[in-house]
């Protein structure tokens, strides 16, 4: 067999990055939902509507981020810019006063992952082999979620330590975020010929025909999957709702995490070798057992069995759906492949987690629940009936 190439500094430096926030991120999130119902008295509705605009605010920025990024043949700038505004963001967690305070740091955090998304994917692609992609953005995604299972972890200890004093908590989180601003600073490189590239046209709606209908194929696709995956949060009230105590709510997201960072740089590689639909399936089937465990079935035990399946549907899923953006689209689109991307995801996650706060405070939980196994098996339904999804492989790759 070919040696493969290997991975170039700026994918495993970006992973480090990513581990960073995703440390500090993680610290806050894990906290937040409780922090906004127990000690803010805001509704779960409410939480999932802060949600929802929280992440498509993040799509649709990521959409005029990977517009811009292909216009000036740059990524770091922004990929430095958003990273940047997330750290800023961090310390509007502890001043936070109410529903509006907490919408508005949501929001600033977001833009941050807006501003960086597209053009960090478009970066892995950029300096990364086709042949080896799978393995490049699960390696980030995996180092992405070792971060997001650190930092429920932390969160826990804190809590132990500063007697539950969730402000505090939160300030501490903004030490990560530095520390990710300064690696994307001082060890992320752009290849040579983005460096030197002329600066490009933008996205314009004659550039929509170059992006084929494999590309759509696969935006409709994702789509599905983002509503039959809402937030987090709903995963922490579950299991709070069960008898998980204040001070262990992290755990929900360090069992999550650690099971999708454990899963994600392997699926990766066999994407590589044996293609992506499978996969896909495979991830589908176990978030539908997962909702329909935490639906049907009552206790801690079977939540956390449940949120376990959940995480391994995300490192099955997550970083497979970055590659087949990347390998759908042209090169000197990519930041406004992964853009368009991100906005129709974003824009569903909006409406599963309203749909989900909605149902949770008008039938319960088990309704939420029993509405992402639906959504579920309606994106297993649409991979099945596509033949050529995303024009993705199903044999090995050379």
């Amino acid at each position: 067999m070919t040696p493969r190439p290997p991975l170039h500094r700026s994918v495993i430096a970006l992973g480090f990055v990513s581990l960073a926030m995703d440390l500090s991120s993680e610290i806050v999130h894990a906290l937040l939902p409780l922090f906004m119902v127990g000690t803010l008295g805001i509704s779960v509705a409410m939480v999932g509507l802060i949600d929802g605009i929280a992440e498509s605010t993040a799509s649709i920025t990521k959409v005029f981020s990977g517009w811009i990024s292909d216009r000036l043949g740059r990524r770091k700038p922004l990929i430095l810019l958003g990273y940047g505004l997330a750290a800023l963001s961090k310390p509007l967690f502890p001043l936070a006063g109410g529903a509006a305070a907490v919408l508005a740091a949501r929001f600033a955090d977001r833009i941050g992952k807006g501003i960086r998304g597209a053009p960090r994917d478009a970066l892995i692609a950029d300096v990364t082999p086709s042949e080896i992609r799978g393995r490049a953005f699960g390696l980030r995604q995996s180092m992405d979620t070792a971060g997001a299972f650190a930092g429920p972890l932390v969160a826990i200890g804190l809590m132990l330590a500063l007697a539950n004093d969730i402000r505090a908590v939160f300030w501490i989180a903004l030490v990560p975020a530095a520390a990710a601003v300064l690696i994307v600073l001082l060890a992320v490189e752009e290849p040579p010929a983005a460096a030197g590239a002329e600066a490009r046209t933008p996205l314009r709606l004659a550039d929509l025909k170059r992006l084929e209908s494999a590309y759509w194929a696969l935006v409709g696709i994702g789509i599905l999957f983002t509503l039959a995956r809402f937030s987090e949060a709903f995963l922490i009230l579950k299991a709070s709702g069960e008898g998980l105590p204040l001070w262990a709510a992290p755990a929900v997201l360090v069992v999550m995490n650690l099971v999708y960072s454990a899963s994600a740089y392997p699926a990766g590689i066999a994407s590589d070798r044996f293609g992506t639909r499978g996969l896909l399936l495979a991830s589908l089937a176990l978030l539908a057992a997962a909702d329909l465990l935490l639906a049907l079935v009552p206790g801690l035990t079977v939540a956390f069995a449940a949120i376990a399946l959940w995480g391994l549907h995300m490192g099955l899923s997550q970083g497979l759906l970055a590659r087949l953006v990347a390998d759908r689209s042209p090169a000197a689109l990519r930041g406004s492949a992964f853009g368009l991307f991100n906005l129709a995801t974003g824009l569903a996650m909006l409406a599963a987690s309203v749909t989900a706060g909605l149902l949770w405070d008008g039938m319960g939980p088990a309704a939420t629940f029993l509405a992402g196994a639906g959504f579920a098996a309606m994106a297993a339904l649409a991979l099945l009936t596509l033949s050529r999804v995303s024009g993705e492989r199903v044999s090995a790759s050379p």
